[in-house]
């Protein structure tokens, strides 16, 4: 396997201590995000969280969106809805680069 596992965003490579340091956090927060079932880290043999740097941006993204004011449920459907915005726009560029389609 080697060392490609750095690379890999979804890697669980991150303590919940170590992932609320990052982002500047206590460890409550990412508690009840996983609680809410909005963030789902991976459990160690030994029932630890382990967080991914996908799963830091996002927690990262919802902790701005609550310091704007947004509840816990508005924050995740604009990060549901900035997701799928996202997504359609790669696909609109797909569509307009003829170099993009598989046949």
């Amino acid at each position: 396997m080697g060392l490609s596992w750095l690379d890999d965003e979804d890697y669980p490579a991150l303590t919940m201590g170590q992932a609320a340091e990052l982002l500047g956090v206590q460890p409550a927060f990412l508690r009840s995000l996983d609680a809410a079932d909005v963030v789902h880290p991976v459990r160690s043999s030994g029932g630890h969280r382990r967080y991914s740097r996908r799963q830091l941006e996002f927690a990262a993204r919802m902790r701005a969106l609550f310091d704007e004011g947004l509840s816990l449920d508005a924050a995740y459907r604009v990060m549901r809805l900035e997701n799928e915005l996202q997504a359609a726009y790669r696909r609109i560029a797909e569509l307009e680069d003829p170099s993009q389609h598989r046949d």
